[in-house]
């Protein structure tokens, strides 16, 4: 089995190399040709057979199509999203919703929590893991405590709780997600982004803790979201025109549905982008993760 660490526009990836070769989640779409490479190199020649997706956030599949026209891989997606996958409806996959990209992909099988897989020649538990996406799904390898988590747990933290934004449940799906994990007896896990670890206590501890933090105040969460989706804007564009912003902030529906549960809900609307850009451009700043140059945003 291989650990990928990708940068923060792609999810890990993890590749098993055994006589059935497969692959754990596809990073991004523009990130594509490098994930082909690391897959070429790793396996020699040898076909990848098997494509699985913890779940369908662009950056998890993004580069599904690419390495199905290259191994003609057979592709298992989470149960919940095979309506859509199908239809290929951007809408309900949240591709339009949070203004990414996802090239079309097929899919052969259905992953469902209960069932049991086989990966680098040892069976893995599929367990459902919503949440940060209500169809996600955990892979466990009991025999050797090994937990690929995608985005339901990192080492500090856990990716944006989705549903919540849309005025849906998540708090209480990514709380008993967290409690599950707890219950496993996990000595690794791979994580969607971030390094592995082995801490998974500690781990378990701060992402108790975020969701506490989140839950008292889901203005917390809405404005968390707007951050990671802009900061996921630079990381795609490398650099944004300032004036540029609210306009781009306009054409991501999520964006909308977060500023419905923050301060500027009752601004006029356009008053109201400009705002957030705002907010978000010192945000980012001040947390070092975007500076400017003249009248840009550039990632950093």
């Amino acid at each position: 089995m291989r650990f990928f660490e990708r940068g923060w526009l792609s999810a890990n990836n993890v590749l098993f190399t055994g006589e059935e070769t497969a692959l754990v989640d596809s990073g991004y779409l523009t990130h594509a040709p490098q994930t082909l490479a690391l897959v070429r190199h790793a396996l020699d020649g040898r076909p990848l057979q098997r494509l699985l997706n913890t779940h369908l956030h662009s950056d998890h599949c993004g580069g599904n199509a690419a390495l199905q026209a290259t191994y003609s891989c057979h592709t298992a997606i989470p149960q919940a999203e095979a309506a859509k996958v199908a239809a290929w409806d951007e809408a309900a996959l949240s591709y339009r919703a949070t203004g990414q990209q996802c090239a079309r992909f097929r899919f052969n099988a259905l992953l469902a929590p209960g069932q049991q897989i086989e990966l680098g020649g040892i069976p893995w538990e599929v367990l459902g893991a919503p949440g940060h996406d209500p169809h996600a799904v955990l892979l466990f390898c009991p025999g050797e405590g090994i937990l690929i988590a995608g985005d339901a747990l990192w080492e500090n933290g856990f990716g944006v709780i989705f549903p919540e934004l849309e005025g849906e449940s998540g708090f209480d799906e990514t709380r008993a997600t967290l409690d599950l994990i707890g219950m496993l007896d996990a000595r690794v896990v791979i994580p969607g982004h971030g390094r592995l670890f082995t801490d998974v206590a500690g781990a378990l501890q701060r992402a108790y803790s975020r969701l506490d933090y989140l839950s008292a105040a889901p203005q917390r969460n809405a404005e968390n979201a707007i951050k990671v989706l802009v900061k996921f804007l630079l990381l795609e564009r490398q650099r944004i025109a300032l004036v540029e912003l609210p306009g781009l902030l306009a054409g991501i529906p999520v964006v909308r549905s977060a500023m419905g549960q923050m301060d500027v809900a009752a601004l006029p609307i356009d008053t109201a982008y400009t705002t957030v850009a705002n907010w978000a451009i010192a945000s980012l700043i001040r947390a070092q993760a975007a500076r400017l140059d003249g009248n840009f945003l550039l990632d950093q």
